[in-house]
């Protein structure tokens, strides 16, 4: 086992030391952890890394699953219906254009919004003490 490095919390949050779940979601969105919103969260395009590179918060208890494909399906479905439907009744344009444009349209934005809404879920898990994050949420809140 190595030993964990020492952390004062104060200097990864606000004036009372603990990182709020929504500042913890959006640490997580932009790619960091939600702990000291510093190190980067994923080793890989999709993979969390097992430890914060900055402050050694272990990561690697998430259990993400297919939650953040769901929520992107949401998401890009709910921006690319209206656009759907506004450019067929405005424009009318032929079929070929549509199976051109959206198509590529879904995938575009798919891609964009996986790893950031990984990231979110993540953060999210970590924020609440979900899964194997419950021991580090209680030792936060030791501190």
């Amino acid at each position: 086992m190595t030993a964990e490095p020492a952390i004062d919390d104060t200097q990864f949050s606000g004036a009372s030391g603990a990182v709020t779940p929504l500042q913890a979601i959006r640490q997580g969105f932009m790619g960091r952890c939600p702990h000291c919103g510093k190190g980067r969260m994923f080793r890989a395009f999709l993979k969390v890394a097992d430890n914060c590179p900055a402050c050694g918060e272990e990561l690697h208890h998430h259990r993400a699953d297919d939650f953040p494909a769901y929520v992107v399906i949401v998401i890009v479905g709910h921006i690319l219906v209206p656009l759907v439907l506004g450019v067929e009744t405005q424009f009318a344009p032929p079929y070929w254009v549509h199976m051109m444009l959206w198509p590529a349209l879904v995938v575009v934005l798919s891609l964009a919004l996986l790893q950031p809404v990984k990231g979110a879920i993540v953060g999210l898990q970590w924020a609440v003490g979900m899964h194997g994050f419950e021991q580090a949420k209680i030792d936060r809140a030791a501190r």
